[in-house]
């Protein structure tokens, strides 16, 4: 009986023997930039074309109220990648620069190869970098610390949409293109790597990154991808409505007012820029649905954790607002998605397909759930709690509100599952009931009636807030450990 415990034992520590990729479940995680809820899942416009989305959506769990940590690409995949929100970490600005604020930080792939994984990427997964330390391998080559492959654009620019002034970012501009997708590029040739991971064996389990980079500007894709949606059929943002502002505090006028959506009416591009935004989702969904087919049809299919997330959504014309940057659901709640396997230690039984959460969550809590779901430590230092609970019943009780920074300390939202607050740091307000109204039309922060919400809402707020961090000195890359 000794030695028959000392091989159920030897077999409790070592999995039965054998190989350790078949022991810990493989990550797949999949990153889109400027996605906001124009996907069929979540009715965000009812012309877009996202099958791909849409299939992975019903195989998992689709969080239909999740919110990103920053409502623009760098704090928000930073505090993605860090477990820091921007009150944590004093990073609010796509302009500040990650390693500078957080030089030792220990990001979510190297956290992972710590802890016996092979982490690699593709495409965009930080904002504009790579940070070689934190992968063991990338495509394009890491060392370069530039995540786009070769992508094909128009010789000629600007295409459609004249230039405005220094004010207006380069990129905005839109065309369909008359090339293949793999002439194209980009995208392609990040899913082309991705697949090529995903049909392989791997002496590790792996996290594996993908970084999808449309339907980020220039909203240049195929021309097929143009085709669905004709110029004349193409119907306004359902959220939009005229006078939206008339109701909002200065400083949110002044956030929404940011010049774009203005010249863009002026020059009758409104429509088409909604077409091409739809055609490059649909491109993005084609490039999600090659990276699917890949795991579908390889090795990992069984034993895969697969995530989705877009980083921060997108204005539209909501609220006379064009671009990210604000507060608003237009440009904070995002798709999220995520489908684990039986066998997992975190869940053992996997999550059920067609599981749909209407709880608030934020992207920051991906850390947790996925160290919780792997069998790994908690990750110290830290503020990301596990969706692990509503991964296994999405209708459990959940007391937590998500928290979404705009460009400093005390501009900022707070969504729960019916109600979103707005605060600016002038210490006005907005109050919306998104059960009654999900556009956000009404501000009620003024309402007598709302008071005690109000209130309420105001407490979720958190203590402690760190200042923007300030300063443009060299530092050095994280150290080994």
């Amino acid at each position: 009986m000794k030695a028959f415990a000392v091989i159920l034992a030897f077999l409790a520590l070592f999995g039965g023997g054998l190989p350790a990729a078949e022991r810990k479940p493989n990550v797949l995680f999949i990153a889109m930039d400027d996605l906001n809820d124009w996907i069929g899942c979540l009715g965000g416009h009812p012309q877009t074309k996202t099958p791909n989305l849409d299939r992975l959506a019903a195989s998992g769990v689709l969080f239909r109220n999740a919110y990103c940590p920053a409502a623009s690409c760098n704090p928000s995949r930073t505090a993605i990648f860090s477990g820091l929100p921007p009150h944590r970490s004093g990073l609010y600005r796509n302009q500040q620069t990650m390693r500078e604020v957080l030089p030792q930080a220990e990001l979510l792939p190297r956290y992972f190869s710590w802890h016996g994984y092979w982490s690699a990427g593709s495409g965009k997964m930080l904002h504009y970098v790579i940070d070689p330390p934190s992968w063991d391998d990338y495509f394009p080559d890491k060392e370069k610390d530039t995540p786009f492959p070769r992508t094909f654009y128009p010789k000629e620019r600007p295409v459609s949409l004249p230039r405005g002034g220094d004010w207006q970012y380069v990129e905005t501009d839109w065309a369909e293109l008359d090339v293949t997708d793999e002439e194209f590029g980009g995208d392609w040739l990040v899913t082309e790597w991705i697949g090529g991971q995903l049909s392989r064996e791997h002496g590790k389990p792996f996290f594996l990154a993908c970084g999808i980079y449309r339907p980020h500007e220039p909203w240049f894709v195929p021309a097929k991808y143009f085709e669905p949606f004709p110029l004349e059929s193409i119907q306004l943002p359902p959220g939009y409505l005229e006078d939206d502002l008339d109701d909002v505090p200065a400083e949110g006028q002044r956030i929404a007012r940011n010049r774009y959506f203005e010249h863009i009416q002026k020059h009758g591009q409104w429509k088409k820029g909604i077409q091409a935004y739809l055609a490059s989702i649909h491109f993005a969904d084609a490039m999600v649905g090659r990276v699917l087919d890949a795991l579908e049809s390889g090795p990992h299919r069984d034993n895969t954790i697969v995530v989705l997330w877009s980083d921060h959504g997108w204005h539209l014309g909501e609220k006379e607002h064009w671009q990210k940057f604000t507060g608003w659901r237009a440009g904070t709640r995002v798709p999220l998605v995520i489908r684990v396997p039986e066998g997992t230690p975190g869940l053992p039984e996997g999550t059920r397909e067609g599981g749909v959460c209407d709880r608030a969550v934020s992207l920051v809590d991906l850390f947790g759930t996925l160290t919780e779901l792997c069998g790994l430590p908690a990750k110290e230092g830290i503020e990301s709690r596990s969706l692990a609970t509503l991964l296994r019943d999405p209708k459990a009780e959940w007391q937590h509100a998500a928290l979404t920074h705009l460009d400093r300390p005390q501009n900022y939202a707070i969504s729960t599952q019916r109600w979103r607050y707005l605060h600016y740091f002038d210490g006005t307000e907005e109050l919306y009931d998104i059960e009654t109204d999900p556009h956000e039309w009404e501000n009620l922060a003024e309402k007598s009636e709302h008071a005690a919400k109000l209130a309420e809402m105001r407490a979720l707020a958190p203590e402690s807030v760190a200042p923007i961090h300030q300063t443009a000195a060299k530092v050095p890359a994280p150290s080994p450990r």
